[in-house]
């Protein structure tokens, strides 16, 4: 049995972070439930490189975070749709909704309106900037928050910078953190038997990502500046024979003296802190003039098996390649399914349990595909259902 399985959740978010925190629910027994405007589908699901998924509103974003869920419409704006949103979260643990602040309030469907109704549910709003402050209402996307945050000012080199992290970071940050704080109040709820309300926000997610750089700006007022140079020359990449870059990881004294002995420098092995930094470029000059003389792949050899940190640097077509991500399971293969006419594969989990752990049952949905069903069993009739899909409703 899985740690959430007869849980249900109302997913009412869209592009990434908000989708991303109700799919670890989901891999994990929940059953999630994904509500769009029938007007306005989540637009993931006509994003990416693929146009034919593209065109079956099937895109990549959304195939990467929708295993598991089921799909309805409800256009929220209309009576009708809210009086079954309001019937489905009463019998709902939880809510995740990554609007505007303020919008879910406007219609009625707001914290105090849905806890009256259900006193026992998590209600978890996911936003640019928060619930408060100044700049509540305001609205981002991930970029835009590793903009704000300072997170991109300190990524690149001296020469090129600011750049922004290949990946949306922010995004499956902000999502995990949605899922451990749902899963918390969960746990809360079982002791206390009452609901929460969560509030969270990207900016404060991008603040704790560098949370050691703000604690060493509070101590000493430095601001962290774009580089490539480490503080000491064992931790930082160098070009190799074969014009590919290894990074270099030994941190810790037993490391860096691993890695001074495995080179034949005895004189640098025992050196204090304060002389590896004086003898910071000394010292990059001799590896670098080094490492000229082994391919990456045969330094990353060479250092691991000394117990050395070191990597080649990859793309990620061949980090995928490389066989300890295929014994990890962090991957599942879907076949063919509605919507995606060839196999395709989705993240799963980045940890796994000895028993009843994530995984992937379903196949993410097609737009609305469950609409008739959910409403169904939430006591609408037939003629309900036609009548809310003549005024667009569903």
């Amino acid at each position: 049995m899985r740690p959430f399985e007869g849980i249900k959740v109302v997913d009412a978010t869209h592009v990434l972070a908000g989708p991303f925190a109700s799919y670890q629910l989901a891999l994990l027994g929940a059953d999630v439930i994904k509500v769009e405007d029938p007007d306005e589908p989540d637009h993931t699901r006509t994003q990416g490189h693929e146009k034919d998924v593209r065109d079956a509103r099937m895109g990549s974003g959304f195939l990467t975070q929708s295993s598991n869920k089921r799909s309805i419409t409800l256009d929220l704006k209309q009576e009708s749709a809210r009086e079954a949103f309001k019937r489905l979260v009463a019998q709902a643990d939880i809510l995740v909704e990554n609007y505007r602040p303020g919008a879910f309030e406007a219609i009625g469907l707001g914290y105090k309106d849905l806890s009256a109704l259900n006193p026992r549910l998590i209600y978890c709003s996911m936003s640019a900037f928060g619930q408060t402050g100044p700049k509540r209402t305001r609205t981002a996307y991930d970029q835009v928050i590793q903009a704000t945050s300072g997170l991109m000012a300190q990524t690149g080199t001296e020469e090129v910078s600011p750049i922004k992290m290949g990946a949306p970071v922010v995004d499956y940050a902000t999502g995990l953190s949605g899922a451990f704080a749902m899963a918390s109040a969960l746990f809360q709820r079982e002791r206390t038997g009452r609901g929460q309300r969560i509030d969270l926000a990207m900016l404060d997610v991008a603040m704790i990502l560098m949370s050691s750089h703000l604690t060493s700006y509070f101590l000493s007022g430095h601001v962290p500046q774009p580089t490539q140079k480490f503080p000491i020359s064992t931790g930082g990449t160098y070009r190799c024979k074969d014009g590919a870059m290894v990074m270099i990881a030994a941190s810790n004294p037993r490391q860096v003296k691993r890695f001074w002995m495995a080179l034949g420098r005895e004189d640098f092995a025992n050196e204090t802190y304060d002389e590896r930094l004086q003898n910071r470029d000394r010292q990059a000059q001799f590896i670098s003039e080094l490492f000229l003389t082994k391919t990456a792949a045969e330094w990353e050899e060479f250092f691991q098996s000394r117990h050395v940190p070191a990597g080649r640097v990859r793309n990620m077509d061949e980090a995928l390649a490389d066989p300890q991500i295929a014994s990890r399971g962090v991957l599942h293969e879907h076949q063919p399914c509605d919507g995606v006419g060839r196999p395709f594969r989705v993240p799963v989990s980045p940890f796994m349990f000895e028993h009843g752990g994530p995984r992937v049952d379903t196949p993410p949905p097609r737009f609305g595909a469950h609409t008739d069903a959910v409403l169904a069993d939430l006591g609408f009739s037939a003629a309900d259902i036609a009548a809310m899909r003549g005024t667009r409703a569903i």
